[in-house]
């Protein structure tokens, strides 16, 4: 059990939230993790476990957040009800659907729906400790918009760059870091597998929670074919990146909307099903450096 752990924890919204489940499932068969690298959600909860390295206090952290009134401001269910509307009933679609027209309206004169105050409230609590003095050896992925290129980021300060990867385009505002204008990780690298392999692990577990590419809703608006846009590239991108993995876990969360935070305990609970149902084969990794 020596070998060096490492974990890939993918971009995805609040599906992401299962990454808590995995996390409380290998800490709980005391697998030593050696590195963990997140992009958007999973670095926050990728952060959040470097810093405390305590599944139930990140999962507390959570819980705390989004019973915080910063969050309500937010008003994500605008969000997950454009995916996920069939049980609502009509009155509530129409109003959510008004309120989300009048959010997309913000984008035609600010860089995003959410402003620089707003999200800065949002991520006070948060951890702002260097990358480089955490407890587990961390990384996250973030997208610079002036030259594309896919930034891995190290070092500094934890709080900006878990702001940067998670900095969803037209959603959240993007983050200056040394010069670079830094959006969510997932616009370049959803589930950043080669990175994790390339910054020492000898075995990599990736953690998958990006939406299905199967489950097709309605098209009906302009907003419906933007998300369903981005799923098919975020999907594409996704098993490219898959490929360098020697395990990888998929909780059953890829039905819910990027916005499904009301879900949370299904989601986290998802993910310790996954990670259960995965421990046979990661115990065969370990010894045998073969999850078959």
């Amino acid at each position: 059990m020596n070998s060096k752990l490492g974990i890939a924890l993918g971009g995805g919204g609040a599906r992401g939230l299962s990454h808590i489940g995995v996390l409380k499932v290998l800490e709980r068969e005391h697998l030593p993790i050696n590195q963990i690298t997140g992009c958007s959600i999973g670095a926050i909860i990728g952060g959040l476990y470097a810093t405390f390295q305590n599944a139930e206090a990140v999962e507390d952290f959570i819980y705390d957040l989004i019973k915080r009134p910063v969050f309500n401001e937010l008003d994500m269910e605008v969000f997950d009800s454009t995916e996920h509307s069939g049980a609502m009933n009509h009155l509530n679609q129409y109003l959510n659907n008004l309120k989300m027209y009048f959010s997309m309206l913000k984008t035609l004169k600010a860089r995003s729906i959410y402003n620089e105050k707003l999200v800065e409230k949002l991520f006070e609590t948060f951890p702002d400790k260097p990358i480089e003095t955490l407890p587990v050896n961390f990384a996250t992925i973030a997208t610079d918009l002036i030259s594309g290129r896919e930034i891995v980021l190290t070092e500094g300060s934890l709080k900006k760059s878990v702001m940067a990867s998670s900095a969803i385009p037209g959603v959240f505002p993007p983050v200056e870091i040394d010069g670079l204008l830094l959006i969510d990780g997932a616009s370049s690298d959803s589930i950043p597998v080669q990175i994790v392999k390339g910054r020492g692990a000898q075995y990599v577990i990736a953690v998958d929670v990006t939406h299905c590419v199967e489950d097709v809703s309605k098209l009906d608006t302009g907003i419906q074919i933007i998300y369903r846009a981005e799923d098919i590239v975020t999907y594409h991108l996704t098993q490219e990146r898959l490929a360098g993995a020697d395990l990888l876990i998929r909780p059953k969360v890829r039905h819910y909307s990027w916005a499904a935070i009301k879900s949370i305990d299904d989601i986290i609970k998802a993910g310790e099903e996954a990670a259960e149902a995965a421990l046979p084969q990661l115990e065969k990794l370990l010894k045998h450096g073969s999850p078959e």
